[in-house]
């Protein structure tokens, strides 16, 4: 149980760091009020520019990364031959990634406004299963060159991750991969009905 505590508390406080919101005020925006209201990556780059964003992108996948490595740490530190985590570290792991997503969706240190967790998720998945995080990247370059497009080249990119882990983790550990993205899913789905009664 101990464990667990360590990996859900750790990975909460660490995924409610508001990055988008300390970027933002640090040149004079709140991107909770600004474009589509989303205080992350893409609604900082549109707002300010590339180069102001890249501490967003930088700071929300720590924050997922840094959850994820907190639960290993936490579940005895289990990892197989490529890194991939295993035995009594999965669930630990698995726990501080959600965790760090729901704290970058509601986080305490930004009035419970935050973020559709997307970077959070992916810097966690690259302690889950970094082989699988390594063809993901992968595949974000080649799609975002072919189609010069960054955004589906993410959207290729997060989607695959599930596939890709299947070559490396059991299909018990998808399922958690695939729980995961589910909150992203919500997150997205809490956006456009807010965005209806606006």
């Amino acid at each position: 149980m101990a464990p667990l505590l360590v990996a859900v508390i750790g990975g909460y406080l660490l995924g409610s760091v508001p990055v988008a919101v300390l970027v933002g005020r640090a040149h004079g925006l709140d991107p909770r009020e600004t474009g589509d209201r989303n205080p992350g990556f893409w609604n900082v780059m549109e707002q300010l520019g590339w180069k102001a964003a890249v501490p967003v992108f930088a700071g929300d996948m720590l924050k997922g990364t840094a959850a994820g490595l907190v639960g290993l740490a936490a579940g005895g530190g289990s990892t197989g031959a490529l890194g991939t985590v295993t035995g009594t570290s999965v669930l630990p792991v698995y726990a501080a990634v959600a965790a760090a997503m729901a704290g970058h969706a509601w986080p305490v240190f930004a009035g419970l406004r935050g973020g559709r967790s997307i970077l959070a998720f992916a810097g966690g998945f690259a302690v889950i299963c970094p082989p699988a995080f390594a063809l993901g990247l992968a595949l974000l370059a080649g799609t975002s060159l072919a189609l010069r497009s960054f955004a589906w080249g993410t959207r290729v990119a997060v989607f695959s991750l599930p596939v890709l882990q299947l070559l490396f983790a059991p299909a018990a550990h998808v399922a958690g991969t695939g729980a995961l993205m589910c909150l992203i899913g919500l997150r997205f789905g809490q956006a456009a009905v807010a965005g209806r009664r606006a």
